[in-house]
């Protein structure tokens, strides 16, 4: 079985050789100044470039998006400020209409060794790629390895997979219990419509197989990233050599709301995804949740990770509700999106769609065609609010070569304010949306005698001879300072 997928494994290579290049080899100390925008591929842009072209909201199929139409739009990703983006995953997927769909999402593999059709060719990939690098902006492939996918749980076709194309691959069929930690690296996830067979990581012929295929696909297109679906259901230990194949910098998904369940991730992989701060955070701005014990869930972080400037940083993606979905005040979707650029804790990312505040509150209505929206970039959407985040993240990180490896503090100074303090600046939060009543704070621990900017409203303060600053909060909106001579070349204020 090993021969036979091993040759498997060549018609692959020989039919990308022409296109493969050296992986940048982006490292993490690389990645730690980026901030990501993640694409779902089939939803985001067309190659044709329609703004009409149908795709309900309640859609389960494929509606069109493609690389190509990635490509023609990166200068809409890049005016934003981002300099990285997440794509979905390229491998083809099962082909069926089943009762749950189709795999426009990418997580329902059948091919590790060819690609999704429905975004493009092989050149169309390699050429989003280029034309990303070109423009600055590195590319995060997302890997799925922990199972592949069938319609239907009774006579899998297992020699139709590749490369794992016999069923003593995989892990005996037992469904997923989330409370036990066993059972979610051994057992199978989805259902009995669309089972996702869970992979025998433990093999070590799949290891090896699983191995050569993240070298392989990363060192073809270029990719600079690696996001690891699913980490939390293979054994810790599978991922270490993974993440040396791909020799990029990796991120996680590993779905825990607690510091002291994600914070071991980091022992195996650069970073995962912040869900702590996620579920906090969201908690928090619902009104569920005080900001006090967010502070104290975000300094967990800081304690017990072993680099939280590695984790990734995010308020919504294709697995949870989009923020406009939990509020629809304007003050707490800026309020989103200035704890996701600037929460301190890690690398900064945006599911696409939240510049437009989408409302979708599951799968499939929270994965909406962005082309509907017609791409706009005006004061009524939050397009020009994450520029200016992005803009002085990346400013103060360029100017300050301390700044994205400082540790951040949190504390709650009031019932409902969250301080976020990170090098020479700091960030002032609200969880009462636009009704909040005007507030004076008192910032502390700035140079004597000195002028500090809101680059978000350009208020301008002069401290006092103890360093304290008295900043004022407007209609619950965030507030994020710099010192004014820090700012000299941004662009802002």
């Amino acid at each position: 079985m090993v021969l036979a997928q091993s040759f498997q494994f060549l018609p692959f290579v020989l039919l990308f050789i022409t296109l493969a290049t050296q992986s940048r080899a982006a490292s993490p100390e690389q990645w730690r100044s980026r901030s990501i925008y993640q694409v779902m591929t089939d939803r985001f842009a067309r190659t044709d470039g329609s703004t009409t072209a149908s795709c309900a909201s309640s859609s389960n199929g494929y509606c069109g998006g493609s690389w190509k139409g990635i490509e023609n739009k990166l200068d809409y990703i890049k005016g934003m400020g981002f300099t990285a983006i997440w794509i979905s995953p390229v491998i083809e997927q099962i082909p069926d209409n089943t009762y749950e769909g189709e795999a426009y999402h990418g997580y329902w593999p059948k091919n590790y060794y060819a690609l999704n059709s429905n975004f493009g060719s092989a050149a169309d990939l390699k050429s989003l790629v280029n034309a990303a690098h070109e423009l600055g902006i590195y590319v995060m492939v997302d890997f799925v390895v922990n199972h592949y996918a069938n319609w239907g749980d009774a006579n899998i076709d297992w020699a139709g997979l590749t490369p794992l194309n016999s069923e003593s691959y995989f892990h005996p069929k037992c469904w997923v219990d989330w409370s036990n930690q066993t059972s979610a690296e051994q057992c199978w996830m989805g259902d009995g419509y669309v089972p996702l067979m869970d992979v025998n990581t433990e093999d070590p012929n799949v290891v090896d197989i699983l191995n050569n295929f993240a070298r392989n696909l990363t060192a073809t297109y270029g990719f600079d990233g690696a996001r690891l679906d699913a980490a939390k259901s293979i054994r810790k230990d599978f991922w270490p050599a993974f993440v040396s194949a791909t020799g990029v910098y990796s991120q996680g998904e590993a779905w825990f709301d607690d510091a002291a369940s994600l914070c071991p991730y980091q022992d195996y992989m650069d970073g995962v995804h912040n869900y702590a701060m996620k579920t906090h955070a969201t908690n928090s701005l619902s009104g569920s949740e005080s900001m006090a014990s967010l502070a104290a869930a975000m300094n967990d972080l800081v304690s017990q990770c072993k680099d939280v400037s590695l984790l990734g940083s995010f308020m919504e993606n294709h697995d949870n509700a989009r923020m406009a979905s939990v509020s629809s005040d304007i003050a707490i979707l800026k309020t989103a999106a200035a704890l996701t650029i600037l929460s301190g804790n890690g690398i900064p990312i945006v599911f696409y769609g939240q510049e437009q505040m989408l409302s979708g509150s599951s799968a499939p209505y929270n994965r909406q065609a962005l082309w509907l929206t017609g791409y706009p970039t005006g004061p009524d959407t939050l397009y020009p609010y994450f520029t200016t985040l992005n803009t002085f993240r990346i400013h103060v990180s360029t100017s300050d070569n301390t700044f994205l490896t400082a540790k951040p503090s949190y504390s709650a100074p009031t019932n409902n304010v969250l301080s976020v303090r990170k090098g020479n600046t700091m960030m002032y939060i609200s969880n009462e949306g636009s009704k909040a009543p005007s507030t004076t704070l008192t910032s502390t621990g700035w140079p004597l005698n000195t002028v500090v900017v809101d680059v978000l409203s350009c208020q301008k303060v002069t401290t006092d001879g103890k360093g304290n600053a008295a900043v004022k909060m407007s209609g619950g909106l965030p507030v994020v300072l710099g010192l004014e001579s820090a700012l000299v070349g941004s662009g802002l204020c």
